[in-house]
């Protein structure tokens, strides 16, 4: 038997320092290339419950929970911008962040600037008062009323082709479209009478409708333009791009993110 001596046992140690350490250098090329290292900094606005809001200091929700989860997949720590939402693309554009996780969905003109991995589905919700004497139940039944949106939101455009179209074949009056800053700002309006209706993403609005304590309804007996929500990527961002689809699909074969899912009443997409 070999006798390992002190120098022997320096020569190994030095050889197993040199593997860990190649070990750590495979590891971190692996990783995609970031903003700042060890860190996926996701780009949301942070007023949108249930798909992300603060509880004291601490954001919560979907998206949050989802970016948290990802960035563990890809060795990383998720850090959190808050962004208007009109201002997302922007923000991704100009470097500010990395990706944007924030109940965004996927449309040509939003791919046009950037690049989406599907990872949720959803549709949207008429809400009115709950003492309204007009409960809306299909954006045709909208004409006539004043309607709020948040800003950027694709319902507009949606809303402005029934109004033209629809509306105005039957003569039922054109629907005035209000849009505010964020979602707890046309909720009040609604409340104060300003507007008649309000349209947001389902999950959100049975949020709002608990919050509002009786206050409020949903009119629509089913989900309105269901559509799919994206996790966006700077175009040309190949390398992360194909990283968060990696992760992803790895979150999804644990079981978690179905669970997740269920916990947020929203559908794979």
């Amino acid at each position: 038997m070999a006798i390992r001596t002190p120098l022997h046992r320096t020569a190994l140690a030095a050889c197993t320092l040199a593997g860990l350490l190649q070990l750590g250098t495979a590891v971190a090329a692996d990783a995609p290339k970031t903003l700042a290292s060890g860190e996926l900094k996701v780009g949301m606005e942070i007023s949108y419950p249930p798909f992300e809001y603060y509880e004291g200091e601490k954001v919560m929700g979907f998206d949050p929970e989802v970016s948290t989860a990802l960035a563990k997949q890809l060795g990383l720590t998720a850090s959190f911008s808050d962004t208007r939402f009109p201002n997302l693309i922007l923000g991704l554009d100009a470097n500010r962040f990395d990706t944007i996780i924030s109940g965004m969905y996927i449309l040509p003109e939003r791919l046009e600037k950037a690049d989406a991995i599907p990872y949720a589905k959803t549709g949207a919700a008429i809400m009115v008062r709950a003492d309204a004497e007009k409960k809306p139940a299909t954006p045709e039944e909208l004409c006539g009323l004043t309607v709020g949106l948040q800003q950027g939101t694709s319902w507009i455009p949606a809303l402005e082709k029934v109004s033209e179209g629809y509306c105005k074949e039957h003569g039922a009056g054109a629907i005035t479209i209000n849009q505010y800053p964020t979602t707890a700002e046309t909720s009040q309006a609604l409340l104060s009478g300003h507007i008649q209706a309000h349209l947001e993403i389902d999950a959100a609005s049975l949020l709002i409708v608990e919050k509002a304590r009786g206050r409020i309804a949903i009119s629509s007996k089913g989900s309105i333009y269901p559509q799919v929500l994206g996790i966006y990527v700077k175009k040309g961002n190949s390398q992360l791009l194909d990283a968060l689809k990696a992760a992803l699909e790895q979150f999804k074969a644990s079981g978690e993110y179905a669970k997740l899912l269920k916990k947020y009443n929203l559908e794979e997409a």
